[in-house]
């Protein structure tokens, strides 16, 4: 970055700029966590016991380095290279009506209040309201570093059991939706599309109970023929915008698809019946009545906090999730 052209190449000096970026978020955390430890074995050396005031001080320093150093632990659990990218996060209602459209946007909240919790961006790219409540599909962009290594463990189907508020008879009802996760790819991964491959729809986006937002064709549509492949966008504030989010989105699903096909063509290599957390396979149930529980049927990890969770409170079973993936991952051999 020193050198006097570094910058005539955007590409390249982007590309340097976010390498950079990536290991100062590795290197610094290790560099603070070491600092502290060399403060404290230096103050361990000349302190005396009868100075209770310094030695509480330096438990709770002491306290505190342990909890950065189980932080720096946990980030060697994410081993996967697209690990430190931003997330694009979908939600899709199951069958239910109202009922899973509420779902929805409960879990539209969750995953909204999560990404706060760690101070990731979250963008809203796309959503498409429910007739009478809730929300039918959204799509969302969790910028930040590692926010696919903590959200892709939220990949599958997620259960609700509750008393409906939608229901006169106050009867317990199910509800589902599904949650898919794929990374954000740079425009350096490689991938290229053609435009010869693409169909591009425009529309005019809608809002709660089918109203109009928008007064022009703005929202946009990209299917990728081959594939069979669709993103679309509605939210931004043109439709050239939204033609570049759509198309981030969809590049985002194609280079996903292409990566799991790699990954099942070395399944069939290897032999062997290792496991795979498919989309569409039931993760976790939340049950509001008649008791309150969240449990994660990957983990058996369980929780009587339901408000916690749905509030965003997710670390726990993330951690459990990527801790049991990884025994797994190197049990099998890898």
């Amino acid at each position: 970055m020193s050198e006097n052209s570094f910058w005539d190449n955007s590409e390249n000096s982007s590309k340097v700029v976010r390498k950079l970026k990536e290991l100062k978020a590795e290197v610094e955390p290790f560099e603070e966590a070491y600092k502290k430890y060399h403060e404290l074995s230096e103050l361990g050396a000349i302190l005396k016991d009868e100075d209770a005031q310094l030695t509480s001080e330096a438990l709770d320093s002491a306290e505190l380095l342990l909890k950065d150093l189980g932080k720096l632990e946990f980030n060697s659990l994410f081993s996967d290279p697209l690990d430190k990218n931003s997330a694009i996060l979908s939600i899709n209602a199951g069958a239910g009506g109202t009922e899973s459209c509420d779902w929805v946007s409960m879990l539209f909240r969750m995953y909204s209040r999560f990404g706060q919790r760690h101070k990731f961006s979250v963008k809203t790219l796309d959503v498409l309201f429910g007739e009478e409540a809730g929300i039918k599909n959204a799509t969302l962009l969790i910028e930040g570093f590692y926010a696919y290594g903590y959200l892709k463990a939220e990949r599958g189907v997620h259960r609700l059991v509750r008393i409906s508020p939608f229901d006169a008879n106050k009867r317990r009802h199910t509800s589902f939706a599904s949650v898919d996760v794929i990374p954000e790819v740079a425009e350096d991964e490689g991938l290229r599309l053609e435009e010869k491959d693409l169909r591009i729809d425009v529309y005019r986006s809608k809002g709660a109970g089918g109203q109009s937002v928008n007064t022009t064709d703005s929202a946009v549509r990209i299917t990728h023929i081959p594939t069979g492949t669709v993103a679309q966008c509605q939210n931004e504030r043109s439709q050239y915008q939204n033609k570049q989010t759509a198309m981030k989105i969809l590049k985002a699903r194609i280079f996903e698809l292409e990566r799991k096909k790699k990954e099942e063509d070395l399944l069939k290599q290897y032999g062997g019946d290792k496991k795979k957390i498919e989309w569409g396979s039931q993760i976790r149930s939340y049950v509001l009545q008649p008791y309150t529980m969240v449990k994660d049927h990957r983990t058996e990890l369980e929780t009587g906090d339901t408000n916690k969770v749905l509030d965003g409170g997710l670390d726990d079973f993330i951690e459990a999730y990527l801790r049991k993936r990884g025994q797994n991952y190197f049990s099998a051999g890898k």
